[in-house]
């Protein structure tokens, strides 16, 4: 699709309009189309636009050009609310549409291009020092997104091959990446459950459901359901295309540190195909019960696990490093079922634990006790831990099963 003129443009416009091409329609308003560089479609666009096509797509295609023109000006402020308004009447003719759904496609592209105008122009506050609230573009973005979304549940008692609600995994992937990026992972549960509760996740595609279980897996993560957790971002692991290594990668960030703490270790091979170096020196750790590796790892890599939102997921893992570390101790002493306290304080004091006395031990080993991590009782008499005689220290993956 070339186009010399605006005439050209605005009749391949009315021709998609008309014929119910979405395709068409979505490529004609995409900033990933040779034509939004042609300024000969700038001049006198407004009448013309107002003269070849109905309200409001007249608006919508006006209000595209304006955003073309601010990109090539690189106001990104303005392409943003330009986006704005594109979008909002793409949804009043979208709404209008009864018993249909051609416009699928076009929906997609406005609000995925919604959503990058608004990181776009949040970036361009940072670089201004704007005093205005940090988050406040990307969340208009996702309140018009969200209007979009409603639009399509709404639209439940067409037969689904025609209805809007086809459009709903879109939605809720655009909506998921604004609210992990503003930090509002409260607001994905309505959108989980929404999902959940209908049939419309039996029609993802493949790579809108390994988008959607891969960020259902982070907000399981952060409320620390780790096994929940662990089958999403597996099953958006493993049903990853092989050639997306950069989305594997990225998937294995958040499901390696799960994994660890569900008592399953990364291989060194895995850590070495995906470049995540990162986390050999913390699977080490873990397994050796060495929390002074631990400690200085996290220190070293502080930056990259901060940057994915995981340092604090990670530091979790000091208590399954404590139960490797105890357990050394149990199987150094002979593996008897009493075990001095002391004993347990010399070795954290052997890993530069800071801070450390019999009280502070005592808590730790209370805590791991509790969490079933050893089995046992604490006599505060003889300042002794007695274990079981049967698997004292059972398997951190047992007890997840």
């Amino acid at each position: 699709m070339a186009f010399g003129t605006l005439v050209q443009y605005l009749k391949q416009v009315e021709s998609a309009i008309s014929n119910n091409e979405g395709d068409l329609l979505a490529a004609l308003v995409s900033f990933q189309h040779l034509h939004i560089h042609n300024q000969k479609l700038w001049v006198d666009f407004e009448g013309q636009c107002q003269k070849f096509l109905e309200n409001p797509y007249d608006e919508m295609i006006a209000a595209h050009i304006r955003c073309a023109m601010a990109v090539s000006n690189g106001d990104m402020m303005e392409a943003y609310a330009c986006q704005g308004v594109v979008t909002q009447s793409f949804l009043k003719a979208f709404q209008a549409q009864k018993e249909e759904n051609w416009a699928i496609p076009v929906l997609k592209r406005v609000v995925s291009d919604l959503r990058q105008f608004a990181l776009k122009a949040e970036a361009s506050l940072v670089r201004s020092k704007s005093r205005r609230k940090p988050g406040e573009m990307l969340e208009k973005a996702a309140d018009l997104i969200m209007s979009c979304f409603r639009v399509c549940v709404s639209d439940s008692r067409t037969a689904l091959e025609v209805s809007k609600r086809v459009g709903t995994p879109t939605l809720v992937n655009q909506l998921f990446k604004i609210y992990f990026k503003i930090n509002t992972l409260h607001l994905c549960k309505p959108l989980v459950r929404a999902i959940d509760g209908s049939d419309i996740k039996d029609h993802f595609t493949k790579a809108q459901f390994v988008t959607y279980k891969y960020f259902v897996g982070k907000k399981d993560m952060f409320d620390s359901d780790f096994k929940a957790a662990a089958e999403s971002l597996e099953f958006s692991f493993n049903c990853c295309y092989i050639s997306s290594q950069r989305n594997k990668r990225l998937i294995l960030i958040y499901l390696i540190p799960v994994k660890m703490l569900l008592g399953y270790m990364p291989k060194p091979e895995l850590l070495e195909k995906y470049d995540l170096l990162e986390f050999e020196d913390v699977r080490r750790a873990v397994s050796q019960g060495n929390l002074l590796l631990l400690s200085q790892t996290l220190r070293k890599h502080e930056a990259f696990f901060i940057r994915f939102g995981i340092y604090l997921i990670l530091q979790k893992l000091k208590i399954i490093s404590y139960r490797n570390l105890f357990k050394k101790v149990y199987v150094l002493l002979g593996g008897t079922h009493q075990l001095p306290l002391r004993a347990f304080e010399d070795a954290l004091k052997f890993m530069k634990v800071e801070d450390i006395d019999i009280d502070e031990v005592q808590c730790i080993v209370a805590n791991l006790i509790d969490k079933n991590y050893i089995r046992g009782y604490i006599s505060h008499q003889h300042q002794k831990v007695v274990v079981s005689k049967q698997v004292p220290f059972p398997s951190v993956a047992s007890l997840f099963k």
